[in-house]
């Protein structure tokens, strides 16, 4: 919506354009009036559509030419006065004045003209039929008012469509040659009744018709004036109700006949809710909202945003076989003005056997969009209307910007649920096929994957202790002098190196020391192609003593040449390094069945944390408030809770180790 409007008034001198000004503003006509007015500001709250309105006059015996063009210029509207008694300045309308406003105005952007028949008290007889076919050879002129400063009549109804033709102009919306709307109000209406199908059937029923109904006006339509809209469109259409809804040629009727009948603010109200602007394309504000990242934090999906994309999914999955066709996936994405996702994603994100995108592939996706490019993901949710149909101020309400990093290794804990991993390696280790092992793909199936169509980036879910977390791999381009600072941000790195060559670990061996020594992220090694025979490596020291050297786990190894889907176990340890980077397990097992993933699940439940915070709060407080820290006494208490607590967790050890 604009912030302000500026309207000016032009015409042959003594059309009266000064006096109808001064008649707006005292609301009486003037006894004497002044060659020109000075500009007035009429404020918000008193206009009717809640905008500051500027009025500007024009006189040629108080301004140059020069200062007309710039006031041409600046004008939203320009009302072109002229007078019903006066022959001449009728035939100056179209001689002068819209030949130099068209001269004086940008082309792409026409300014809208009100013509002014001033001076309907002097006369019984109405200029209307020498105006209108002037109104059908200018399409520029939104319409024409007769008035009179003297009477004061129509003179606030001037004003408002002045107003109005800045506020909701028809040019953008409608061809008066056609009698039919513009291409693009038809494009962006159909993408308006797309977003507003929940249920994706075609048509609008009368659920929906009500929910969209509240959010563009803020009520919703009563049973008898929904079905009074329904019968205005079936004797106009026949195809425009389909099973007691709306289609969207009844829809696209609907706005069609608002217009032609005047109503251009109702098509306009429809069109800012959904983020149009004036020139009918989305607006800036509403595809990026503002949203703050600071560095060193991430960006995540919601509960919200991933229940609205979870709806989105099931509208457009129409076979319900919990994957997306090409055909379903071109639908889902028909309210995008172009297609956002390439072949490569279907390298990126786990497909069924038909490499159509699963509803897990479709989350991991969206997840990677906001990990790596936030503002390309508020774009699509955008596109998608997920402020509107989610019900939320902007679309950056469904968007989590994670703590600081550094605050994580603090406390030795994290709520985050994407964890990076970069994965380094020589040329022709297998980081290619480490990546495609991840969403379940052998050799085999990793042959047919064509170059041009191939990722650098597989992102699936994994399970660490129970929770859900996703895992990013991005595999690093390997060229060893030239590593930017977001191939060395990630929460772990992965060296990859291929057991069947001797040279392949020195890489991974050059790239730790220089870039990984000293910092905090942890790394992994990892013995690829381990169904090849293994070769001894050329260099200082084996792989396995590299890492004991370095405090790393042993190199862990891996083949992606298997009948089935590769194991996933190597992933579940990529996670659980991440998410615990400060800990030093003791061993690299995840598999939530051994005692020692059995013992963490324990350690980490919610019923040990409860339990252990009320003891605390109960024993250790109570005795440290009514004991002297030097006494002997309070020694003696300690001691023996603390050795209260090492037999319970002996216990429990015991307890989970017998079924072993």
């Amino acid at each position: 919506m604009r912030k302000d409007v500026r309207i000016l008034l032009v015409g042959e001198p003594k059309v009266g354009k000064t006096s109808l000004i001064m008649s707006l503003v005292s609301e009486e006509f003037p006894n004497v009036v002044p060659y020109r007015a000075e500009e007035i500001t009429i404020p918000a709250d008193v206009t009717p559509e809640r905008v500051p309105t500027h009025i500007v006059d024009y006189s040629e015996a108080e301004q140059t030419d020069e200062q007309l063009f710039q006031e041409i210029s600046k004008a939203n509207v320009i009302c072109i006065v002229y007078s019903v008694n006066n022959k001449k300045s009728i035939e100056k309308v179209t001689s002068h004045w819209i030949p130099l406003i068209t001269e004086n105005t940008d082309k792409d952007s026409r300014v809208p003209l009100i013509l002014v028949g001033n001076k309907s008290d002097l006369v019984e007889h109405s200029s209307m039929e020498t105006i209108l076919p002037i109104m059908n050879q200018h399409s520029e002129i939104e319409t024409c008012v007769e008035c009179s400063a003297k009477n004061l009549k129509n003179i606030s109804e001037l004003f408002y469509y002045a107003q109005k033709a800045v506020l909701h102009p028809t040019g953008p919306l409608y061809c008066p040659e056609k009698k039919d709307m513009k291409l693009l109000c038809v494009k962006a209406l159909t993408r308006i009744f797309k977003v507003s199908d929940l249920d994706n059937d075609g048509i609008l029923n009368d659920n929906e018709l009500n929910f969209f109904q509240r959010t563009c006006f803020n009520t919703p339509l009563e049973p008898q004036a929904l079905e009074d809209v329904k019968n205005v469109v079936r004797k106009n259409l026949s195809d425009g109700v389909c099973d007691n809804g709306l289609s969207l040629k009844g829809f696209l009727f609907l706005h069609t006949l608002f217009i032609q009948r005047g109503r251009h603010e109702t098509t306009w109200t429809v069109l800012r809710r959904f983020g149009y602007d004036d020139d009918l394309e989305l607006n800036q504000d509403y595809l990026f909202p503002l949203l703050k990242v600071p560095s060193d934090c991430t960006t995540e999906l919601n509960h919200n945003a991933y229940l609205f994309l979870q709806s989105v999914f099931d509208k457009h999955d129409k076979d319900r076989d919990c994957a997306l066709s090409p055909e379903e996936l071109r639908d889902l994405f028909d309210v995008f003005p172009y297609m956002p996702w390439g072949p490569d994603v279907s390298n990126t994100v786990c497909t069924n056997d038909s490499g159509w995108i699963t509803y897990q592939g479709y989350l991991s996706q969206w997840t990677l969009t906001t990990y790596l490019d936030v503002q390309r993901c508020l774009e699509y949710l955008g596109y998608l209307g997920y402020s509107i149909i989610a019900e939320q101020e902007s679309h950056a309400s469904g968007i989590t910007v994670t703590r600081d990093k550094k605050i994580d290794l603090q406390k030795k804990q994290t709520q985050r649920s994407v964890f990076h991993c970069n994965v380094f390696g020589d040329v022709g280790s297998g980081k290619s096929g480490f990546l495609q092992a991840f969403l379940g793909r052998n050799l085999m199936r990793q042959k047919t994957i064509r170059e041009e169509h191939r990722s650098y980036y597989a992102i699936s879910t994994t399970y660490v202790y129970g929770q859900e977390k996703y895992l990013l791999l991005h595999e690093v381009f390997p060229d060893f002098d030239y590593l930017s600072d977001a191939d060395m941000a990630c929460d772990i790195v992965c060296l990859v190196y291929d057991v069947s060559n001797p040279y392949s670990f020195e890489y991974c061996a050059k790239v730790f020391k220089q870039y990984f020594m000293d910092s905090k992220t942890p790394c992994m090694m990892i013995a690829a192609k381990s169904d090849l025979p293994e070769i001894k490596q050329v260099y200082g020291c084996s792989p396995l003593d590299f890492c004991r050297m370095h405090k790393m786990p042993p190199p862990q190894s891996f083949t992606c040449s298997t009948a089935a889907a590769p194991s996933r176990d190597i992933y579940t340890k990529l996670t659980t390094m991440a998410m615990h980077p400060h800990a030093r397990l003791r061993c690299m097992c995840t598999c939530n069945r051994c005692t020692f993933c059995l013992c963490q699940n324990f350690l980490n439940s919610e019923l040990l944390q409860t339990v252990r915070a009320k003891l605390y709060a109960v024993v250790l407080r109570r005795h440290i408030s009514q004991a002297d820290p030097k006494s002997s006494t309070f020694w003696l208490r300690a001691s023996v809770g603390a050795t209260v607590f090492a037999l319970l967790g002996l216990t429990m050890y015991r307890v989970l180790l017998k079924p072993r």
